[in-house]
């Protein structure tokens, strides 16, 4: 991804996420219930709900809010029982997309879903058919200006996989999705304070959009990711401004 297209679409996506503040918060609930139904509720032996509730403290979320989805999630309040559904697809020009789900209703959420595909001119693929094109990792991205070799040897002193340069002098850190949380409070310790900071799905390549195309293929992704079920969607569409 080209650094101008990457810093355009990380101020793009904030304004967004603040925008959409309140079903954020829905999202996190229904992450943070799910990983502690699955692992418990210690963050120490949970490094699922650890991200989670680290997202929510990002989201300003009320601290009552998360303990009260940890309760429902480990059995000691009545909550709705989400499953997780994974769909994958194709946007305009081939673009690949993911769309990860949490439901209570699989059937309304496969329709939605090919609903937002099909009126905005995309497919809905077959499981596997896009997935092999991302990777999944901890990515944290820094600001240019932040100093490279100080960057470096902290990043991959905590094990990170590797620190890439972009040609507008920011910085990307991936990492195992495992050792994300740790990754990124040592980082931070050290002075080095992300302007994105995720467990992702990195495509390993790249469909670039502009004018009409761009304009329509957006539409497709803000129809998926306003579903009430959808938790997140990945793509390797840029999409210039």
């Amino acid at each position: 991804m080209a650094g101008h297209s990457k810093w355009a679409n990380i101020k793009h996506k904030k304004a967004a996420t603040d925008a959409k503040r309140g079903k954020i918060w829905t999202r996190l609930i229904k992450e943070i219930t799910v990983a502690a139904r699955m692992g418990g509720g210690d963050i120490a032996s949970n490094p699922r709900l650890r991200l989670a509730i680290d997202k929510a403290a990002d989201a300003n979320m009320p601290k009552d809010n998360v303990t009260r989805a940890i309760q429902r999630g480990t059995g000691g309040l009545e909550g709705v029982n989400y499953e997780e559904i994974r769909y994958e697809g194709y946007g305009l020009n081939g673009a690949a997309i993911i769309v990860d789900c949490m439901t209570d209703n699989r059937v309304r959420t496969v329709a939605e879903v090919r609903h937002a595909f099909s009126k905005y001119g995309g497919n809905m693929g077959t499981e596997g058919s896009v997935a092999f094109l991302f990777n999944h990792c901890g990515q944290l991205l820094f600001a240019p200006g932040t100093n490279e070799d100080a960057l470096m040897e902290a990043a991959l002193e905590a094990g990170a996989d590797d620190v890439i340069a972009d040609d507008e002098g920011g910085f990307e850190v991936l990492c195992d999705p495992q050792i994300f949380s740790n990754l990124r409070e040592t980082l931070e310790k050290a002075g080095f304070k992300p302007e994105v900071a995720e467990v992702t799905m990195k495509p390993s390549t790249n469909t670039e959009f502009t004018g009409d195309d761009a304009v329509k293929m957006q539409k497709l992704l803000d129809a998926l990711e306003n579903l009430d079920d959808v938790q997140e969607v990945y793509t390797n569409a840029v999409i210039e401004d």
